[in-house]
C-alpha cells in the first residue's frame, strides 16, 4: 500500500481543473451518498485488465482504447451504445487479424463525463458565463443556470454508467461479441464505403475459418473465447470528489481500488507530480494511464513513473502520447530513450487526437490526414528505438457523424455543419475508424514481419 495515502489525502494537496461548486453542503451530501452506492466495477476485473494490459508492455498484445470525447446524457441509449460496440468490435478484429495479437478492448464509456478546460469562461457575443465541463458538472446549453456546477448530475453520471456497463458486459458476455457474428457487426452507411468492402473480404476470410474449425469440432460452443471477449471502461478521473466516493477496499487482497471504473487516466493538465491527481492515482491499484504532451521533459516523466508505479509493475502504467502530427518526432524519442535508460516498464499509446484539433469554419474539428501521420510517425519511432508501439487511444463513435475532415468517404470543412454532434471535441466517425484500424494492422504486420527477418537471419 503506498505510504501515508489515503482515499482523500489528495484533498491536502493543490489541484487544477475543479469546478466551482457553489454550494459546498450540497456538494458533499452527494459524495456521502455516493460513497453508499454500489460499486459500478470489481477489482477482480481490473486485475485482469492489469495482467492483459502486461502483455501489452512485453509485446505480445496491442491495446485498443477508444470512444466518446465527453458522454452524454441527452445521447445516451441503447442504439448509441450497442452502434459504438459494433464499430469498436470490427476495428479489434482487424487488428487482430492482421496483426496476429491479442487485442486489449478498453473503451471511453461509463465514465467519461468530466472534461479539462483551457479557460474557466465562455464568452459568446457580450456574455461570458463559466466553461462546460461536461455532462456531470454543468450544462452544455449557454445559459447562466445550466452553466452552474450542480453535484446531483453526478448521481445521473452513476446512473448512466450503470446501465451502459450492463449493456456493454450482456454484449461482451452474452453472445454478440460471436465471432460468427462477425458480418452483422457492419453498420449500414458504412456498407458501401471502400472500408466495408475490405472489411466484408476480411470477414469471408474470418467466416470460413470457423466453418473449418466447426468441422474438426472447435465451435463457439465449447471454446467460449469464440463467443465472449473481454470488454473493460475506462475515463480521465477529473473530478477527484466522484472518484475517492467510489475507492473501496478490495476484501481479497485488502488493497485499494477505484470502482468507477477499470482503468483511470490522469490528463496532460493535471499531471503535476506534488498536485492532487497523482496523489489519488499512485494509492489505487487499478491499471492507470498518463496523458504525455509536449512539455512533458524527460526527467518529469520518470518522476512521475516512479511515484505512479514505484514497484515497477508491467501492466500498471500505460503512456498515452498526444503530441500533434508535427511535433511527435521531437519529443517521443527523447521519452522513450529515458525509459529506456531507466528500465522502466510501461504501456506505450499512441492518442493521435488531441494534437491535432484545428477550427475550420468555425467549428473544431481534426483532419483524418495529420491523424494518421502521427500514427505513422508512432510506428516508426518506435520501430527505430527498438520498442513496442503498443496501443492507440482514440475519440471514436459509432455513428455516422462529420467531425473530423478527410478520410477515405472524405468529410469537407462544407460538411462539417451536417451532422457535428459532439458535445466537446470531434471524433472519427465508424468508417474513419474502420479505416484507421487497418493501416495499424498493416503498420502491425510490417513490424512483426521485420521481426522475424530479424530472428531468422
Amino acid at each position: 500500500m503506498a505510504q501515508n495515502w489515503t482515499p482523500n489525502s489528495w484533498r491536502n494537496k493543490p489541484i487544477q481543473q475543479v469546478p466551482a461548486y457553489p454550494d459546498q453542503a450540497a456538494l458533499a451530501a452527494t459524495e456521502a451518498q455516493l460513497a453508499k452506492f454500489p460499486p459500478l466495477v470489481f477489482a477482480g476485473e481490473a486485475r485482469r485488465l492489469k495482467a492483459q494490459l502486461a502483455k501489452v508492455a512485453e509485446g505480445d498484445a496491442f491495446l485498443l482504447q477508444g470512444g466518446d470525447c465527453a458522454e452524454s446524457f441527452y445521447e445516451h441509449g441503447a442504439d448509441n451504445i450497442r452502434d459504438f460496440f459494433r464499430s469498436f468490435l470490427q476495428m479489434a478484429v482487424v487488428l487482430t487479424y492482421g496483426a496476429q495479437l491479442p487485442v486489449v478492448k478498453v473503451g471511453r464509456i461509463a465514465g467519461q463525463f468530466a472534461k479539462p478546460r483551457s479557460s474557466n469562461f465562455e464568452k459568446q457575443g457580450e456574455i461570458e458565463l463559466p466553461s462546460y465541463r461536461g455532462d456531470i458538472i454543468n450544462g452544455i446549453d449557454f445559459t447562466e443556470a445550466s452553466r452552474i456546477p450542480n453535484p446531483e448530475r453526478q448521481l445521473d453520471a452513476y446512473r448512466q454508467s450503470a446501465a451502459t456497463l450492463n449493456l456493454l458486459r450482456a454484449f461482451a458476455m452474452g453472445g454478440y461479441a460471436n465471432l460468427e457474428n462477425v458480418h452483422k457487426w457492419m453498420l449500414g452507411f458504412v456498407k458501401d464505403s471502400p472500408q466495408g468492402e475490405r472489411y466484408k473480404k476480411l470477414a469471408d476470410r474470418i467466416s470460413e475459418t470457423m466453418d473449418f474449425m466447426r468441422a474438426i469440432g472447435i465451435t463457439a460452443d465449447n471454446q467460449p473465447s469464440l463467443r465472449e471477449t473481454d470488454f473493460f471502461t475506462s475515463h480521465e478521473a477529473l473530478l477527484l470528489g466522484y472518484e475517492e466516493a467510489f475507492t473501496r477496499v478490495d476484501s481479497t487482497s485488502g488493497d485499494w481500488y477505484a470502482t468507477s471504473g477499470h482503468m483511470l487516466w490522469i490528463g496532460d493538465r493535471t499531471r503535476q507530480l506534488d498536485h492532487a491527481h497523482v496523489e489519488y492515482f499512485r494509492g489505487i491499484k487499478n491499471p492507470i494511464g498518463l496523458k504525455c504532451g509536449p512539455s512533458l521533459q524527460p526527467d518529469n516523466l520518470i518522476e512521475l513513473i516512479d511515484a505512479l508505479n514505484p514497484a515497477n509493475e508491467a501492466g500498471r502504467l500505460t503512456l498515452i502520447c498526444r503530441f500533434g502530427h508535427d511535433k511527435v518526432a521531437e519529443h517521443l524519442p527523447k521519452l522513450i530513450r529515458a525509459v529506456e535508460r531507466e528500465g522502466k516498464k510501461v504501456v506505450w499509446s499512441c492518442d493521435p487526437m488531441h494534437g491535432n484539433t484545428i477550427t475550420l469554419n468555425n467549428y473544431k474539428t481534426r483532419p483524418f490526414d495529420r491523424i494518421l501521420s502521427e500514427v505513422e510517425s508512432f510506428f516508426q519511432i518506435h520501430r527505430a528505438e527498438g520498442t513496442h508501439p503498443g496501443g492507440i487511444h482514440v475519440e471514436m463513435t459509432g455513428k455516422d457523424v462529420t467531425e473530423c475532415t478527410g478520410g477515405a468517404r472524405a468529410v469537407t470543412g462544407a460538411d462539417l455543419q451536417d451532422r457535428y454532434h459532439t458535445h466537446c471535441d470531434p471524433r472519427l466517425n465508424a468508417d474513419q475508424a474502420l479505416e484507421l484500424a487497418f493501416l495499424l494492422a498493416e503498420r502491425m504486420k510490417t513490424g512483426r514481419d521485420e521481426k522475424r527477418m530479424v530472428v531468422n537471419g
